[in-house]
């Protein structure tokens, strides 16, 4: 196997996307931590457009960007605990809802990190998350014990900020977005994902990514 290298940062889920696909796959590979503040050489060199991890390098070909990535890992070790569905009409409908997940999820965090200019701003921006919410879980998950159906997949794997990273949000906040009495099925969804095995053993300390968030949060204040 060519060498396999992931620069990345404790905190991201972005980089713990590929980090889980590489786990459920059976990859070995080099992790290379980055400092946020003080950019590697080899960071730079290897994402000369965003500047930011995850960096996946295979062979030495450097590929950045997450959802990138994780295609780029299905398509070279297909085989290997498959991510996307056969059926190339499912496999349309996971790249669907994978990107309708990068794009409301993003809006989603903003609301927590990102402070409104007034209450009318606010309560526009958590009607319209609980709306992509509401999708998610009714047209998304549905009856689903995960996205991918009785296993995790790529679309399990692309929402997977919800499972923890919110959760640490909604605390330090101290508003609850996704709550089990309002969306059950999402709210079980983000249990179920967390017990997994290889997703348990790879999540950032709770306690130490809390104090990072904070951190995160007053940059926006």
């Amino acid at each position: 196997m060519a060498d396999v290298k992931l620069l990345g940062f404790w905190s991201s889920p972005f980089v713990h996307r590929v980090i889980w696909a590489l786990k459920l796959k059976g990859i070995s590979y080099e992790y290379i931590e980055q400092d946020r503040y003080h950019k590697s050489e080899l960071l730079l060199q290897s994402n000369p457009v965003h500047k930011k991890v995850p960096v996946f390098i295979h062979g030495g070909k450097a590929i950045p960007e997450s959802l990138v990535i994780l295609q780029y890992i299905e398509e070279t070790w297909p085989e290997n605990y498959p991510l996307l569905p056969k059926d190339n009409h499912e496999r349309a409908l996971a790249r669907f809802w994978i990107k309708f997940g990068e794009d409301s999820i993003a809006s989603i965090t903003d609301l927590f990190l990102r402070p409104s200019k007034d209450e009318e701003e606010r309560a526009s921006a958590v009607k319209k998350a609980q709306e992509s919410i509401a999708i998610m879980e009714e047209q998304g998950l549905g009856d689903k014990k995960f996205f991918g159906g009785n296993n995790i997949g790529m679309v399990d794997i692309a929402y997977g900020c919800l499972s923890h990273w919110l959760e640490g949000l909604e605390e330090i906040v101290g508003m609850k977005l996704i709550e089990p009495n309002k969306f059950p099925k999402l709210h079980a969804w983000m249990q179920n994902f967390k017990q997994v095995s290889v997703i348990k053993e790879n999540l950032p300390d709770y306690g130490k990514l809390l104090l990072h968030l904070e951190r995160r949060r007053q940059e926006y204040i």
